[in-house]
């Protein structure tokens, strides 16, 4: 059989979709691309915000038009909090929330969706304290490593606690123990994924930071990576220990969601703009070619006028190296439905692409300040036109002339205008 699959979302979404296919893969079937025809289509959806959830729709359309005989099978996050609503869609036959996804292949062998009147099968129950430890597949470079899930801060506009449940993760040892299957498979970086990363061991009276200290020390891994880590949860332990590691790199990916401290309140984040800078700052002033990036959402409830420039000041002076913008969207069973002051969609797109250009500014100043100077890269097997890419070790992307031998090696390479691609891998 052939499976084709489509992964929306965060990292931590792509490892488990490998998680899956190794299922299917294990028992012979072929993986195809997407725009293929296939026997099987496995969207696994996001949804943190209400284009991720159209992006699925249209993908789900896509399947269905190019083998109107196909399986497809929605899975996720969109599929724990909107099942019956997806399942409405003409074409989709399995429906799993982010439990039960991980019994795919017995529910695709079963053709258990035949049996139903409406011929789809429904399963969004949840238990919320199961987890899988996943890494992605496919690429002999780099892994994304699921090490954590779920969420307990509640934040009120996040729908993601109710798709994911409360904080877990497996313990120390486990955890290690898979590390070392993917340092087996001759993978040179590892990126750490989570949904709250920096909870992690919280179920098993462990830390983040006691895995971070027993990760550096396994050997043929030599890159981590932390995928994002929440500014009250990255302590000047894991910051020092980062500064000296063998393999943790300097570069962190740090949420702020808005630069003024009214809306933080009303988001319920668990620091204000002070802390934030604090940790940026203190990132900075020991490892000063550091890579930071932050998420922020653009027209928040109760983001005025004011609040909008503060947070637009507050960006422009801090050592933030480039922004993921999101324009705020209002997320099902969210607390943000129930408050007032929201701010009109046009006013919210602008200030997006106000941000973005604050974002493309502080990126090229990122940029302007490591011209002439040396990186070590890790070189990636993507072929583009005559080129190899890469990233150094401060998540800047490079190119140089193809070259197979270089595939998943790490050389220095001098940084200017010939081997800068001017774009994030986002």
């Amino acid at each position: 059989m052939k499976v084709a699959t489509h992964t929306l979302g965060c990292k931590l979404n792509f490892a488990e979709t490998s998680n899956l296919l190794r299922r299917f893969t294990d028992d012979g079937a072929e993986i195809v691309d997407f725009h293929q025809t296939a026997d099987l289509y496995l969207i696994n959806t996001c949804t943190v915000t209400a284009v991720a959830e159209k992006k699925c729709r249209n993908f789900i359309r896509q399947a269905h038009r190019q083998n109107g005989s196909a399986v497809i099978a929605v899975v996720g996050c969109f599929a724990q909090n909107e099942a019956q609503k997806i399942s409405q869609i003409e074409g989709v036959n399995i429906v799993l929330g982010n439990h039960d996804k991980q019994r795919i292949k017995d529910i695709y062998d079963s053709r258990i969706w035949e049996r139903n009147e409406n011929r789809c099968y429904v399963s969004s129950g949840f238990d919320p304290t199961s987890f899988d430890l996943s890494y992605s597949a496919g690429d002999r470079t780099r892994t994304f490593f699921k090490i954590q899930d779920g969420c307990d801060y509640f934040c009120t506009y996040c729908a993601i606690p109710f798709a994911r449940g409360r904080s877990r993760s497996a313990t120390i040892a486990e955890t290690i123990k898979m590390a070392r299957q993917i340092a087996a498979t001759g993978a040179r970086e590892v990126v750490l994924t989570g949904i709250n990363t920096g909870t992690f061991g919280k179920n098993h009276g462990e830390t983040f930071f006691d895995l971070v200290k027993e990760l550096d020390k396994i050997e043929g891994i030599l890159r981590y990576r932390i995928s994002s880590i929440e500014p009250n949860l990255i302590t000047d332990d894991i910051i020092d220990f980062v500064s000296q590691s063998r393999s943790f790199l300097p570069h962190f990916h740090i949420p702020l969601q808005s630069g003024s401290d009214k809306v933080l309140r009303l988001m319920h984040r668990r620091y204000d703009t002070s802390l934030y800078a604090e940790k940026l700052h203190r990132i900075k002033s020991i490892m000063p070619d550091a890579c930071i990036a932050a998420d922020i959402i653009a027209g928040f409830n109760g983001e005025g006028e004011r609040e909008f420039d503060e947070a637009c000041r507050f960006v422009e002076d801090i050592p933030i190296s480039y922004l993921h913008v999101f324009t705020y969207s209002e997320r099902p069973n969210t607390a943000a439905l129930r408050m007032d002051e929201k701010v009109p969609m046009n006013i919210r797109r602008e200030r997006s692409r106000i941000l973005h250009t604050i974002s493309e500014k502080k990126k090229m100043k990122f940029y302007a300040e490591h011209e002439g100077t040396s990186r070590p890269v890790l070189w990636e097997s993507n072929h583009h036109d005559g080129y190899m890419m890469g990233f150094t070790d401060n998540y800047i992307r490079v190119r140089q002339p193809y070259n197979e031998k270089a595939i998943n090696q790490i050389t220095d390479v001098l940084l200017n205008n010939e081997s800068i691609v001017c774009s994030f891998e986002e």
